[in-house]
This record gives C-alpha cells, structure tokens and sequence, in this order.
C-alpha cells in the first residue's frame, strides 16, 4: 500500500501555490494539507499540531525568507523540506541549510516527478545513506576537517574518569584525546545532535548535547543563555541591549552570542 505523503505549501505568491497544488493532485498519494502565505503562518500551522510529511517552501519571501523560516523550526520537529526558488544560485544554499531538495520555478512536472521519489525514499528510510553524506559533509565544513569519519562523529566525544584535570575538558578528535583548556572556549552552540565549541584555536565538532556539555563543564563559568548556546562568562566583556528583553553578550574575542529572554534572570552576570 502506497504511503500518504502530506504536505504544506508556503509562497507568498497565489498563483505559485495554487500551480504547484495543482500538480500535486496527479500524484493520488500526495495530501496537501494547507497553504501559507509566510513563514510565520507556517510556524503558526505546526505550533497547532500540524504534522506535514513535507514542506515546499519559497526561497524569497517578506519578513522571514524560506531559509530564516526552516532555521525557527525545532529539529526535533522539522519535517522534510524541499526549497521553491526562482534563482538556481540559491541550490547550493538551500543544500547546506540541508534541505532534501530545491525546485526552480516555474515548476516542471519531471522535475517535480522526481523530486517526489526523493522524498518517498526519505519516508521509507532509503535516502539515509544520502542524508548521512551530507551530515558528513557539514560536519566537515564546521570543523575545518574535510578528513572527518563520521564514525568519529558518532563516538563518545568525552573522556571520562576520576583524576581529570579540572582546567580541561578531554574530547575525543580524530582518533586522539583533544584537551582543550577551559579558559580557551569561548562559547558552544548546538547544530542539531552535534555541538561546535568555539575557542580560541578554532571550532570542534563532536556529537552530543548540551546537557552533556553542562554536567561536563562548572557551571561558575559556563552558563546557558539560550536554548542552543552555552558561554564561558569569564570571556563576557559587555551586554548589548536587544529587543523583547533579550541581550547581545560581547566577547572579549568580538563574538556575540544573544541571551534570550528566558536565560535572562539565570545568568549571574545580570545579578
């Protein structure tokens, strides 16, 4: 039995939506769920519950363009997204923003036809090996490794044990044991189920989560200031005042880091 693929359209442009629905109703197993008109009448659409299989989403919008819109979806809910966009410079863009696939407008139907089968094979767990070479592939842009084995990725980034040093934290890179003084790192972000620690002497990409970092970590010093970011608040020059409460963070190193508005009252720096 075929799978129901569902979907959600989301251009700013009626007639684009309305096109590119009408070519989906050749396809019997695609359900189009809704159209938007923007991205934020899609965050609106999936903070209700709703649950596409897909999104087609334009590239160029008002407000939020397609790529701010994917970015303010949680990835633990981000379903698969395939790129609508009249310029093919933004390919490339829309791939490291890892979207499964782009569509130029005006859209055709073996493009479109094809595009499909992409996303069949993702539901069905085929298109893994695709996605992993690409997840791959990022990670070694990030790190500035482009001999990264995901395997490495994959491995347990800390090494543990009584007797560390308090002053390092211990990770494992290529193979090796990294130390990597505390005082270097600046901050840590997170990048789905990966993490970037950002010091002094470049940026390591190790497979974990943030919890993982802070029972890693003194929390004297490093502290949460947002969902996705920890900060070394020794490396904290001045606060920038932002909009909604929320701050910029200046590091001594010119960085910023935003501390959201939920963070705020956590932090000792404000106390």
């Amino acid at each position: 039995m075929t799978r129901t693929i569902r979907a959600l359209i989301v251009d700013d442009e009626p007639l684009a939506r309305r096109g590119l629905e009408l070519r989906l109703q050749a396809y019997p197993e695609v359900e189009v769920l809704d159209q938007c008109a923007h991205g934020e009448a899609l965050l609106q659409r999936l903070a209700q519950g709703m649950e596409p299989d897909v999104i087609f989403l334009d590239v160029q919008m008002p407000g939020m363009d397609g790529f701010q819109t994917l970015a303010a979806i949680p990835e633990e809910r981000r379903p698969l997204v395939v790129f609508v966009t009249a310029f093919d410079q933004h390919a490339v863009q829309a791939f490291e923003a890892c979207a499964l696939d782009y569509l130029l407008k005006p859209v055709e139907d073996e493009r479109l036809a094809r595009t499909l089968e992409r996303v069949r094979e993702a539901l069905q767990g085929r298109g893994a090996e695709d996605q992993r070479e690409r997840l791959l592939a990022l990670l070694r842009r990030i790190s500035g490794r482009p001999d990264l084995q995901l395997e490495e990725a994959l491995a347990d980034p800390f090494e543990r044990g009584a007797g560390r040093d308090p002053e390092v934290l211990a990770i494992r890179d290529a193979g090796r044991i990294l130390r990597v003084p505390l005082d270097s790192i600046r901050w840590i972000e997170a990048a789905g189920d990966y993490m970037c620690i950002n010091t002094d002497d470049g940026t390591h990409v190790l497979r974990a989560t943030l919890r993982d970092l802070e029972n890693q970590l003194d929390p004297g010093r490093f502290q949460r200031v947002h969902r996705s970011s920890i900060v070394n608040i020794r490396r904290v020059r001045s606060l920038r005042p932002h909009i909604n409460g929320e701050y910029f963070l200046q590091l001594d190193s010119g960085h910023e880091v935003k501390l959201s508005r939920s963070y705020r009252d956590k932090l000792d720096l404000l106390r």
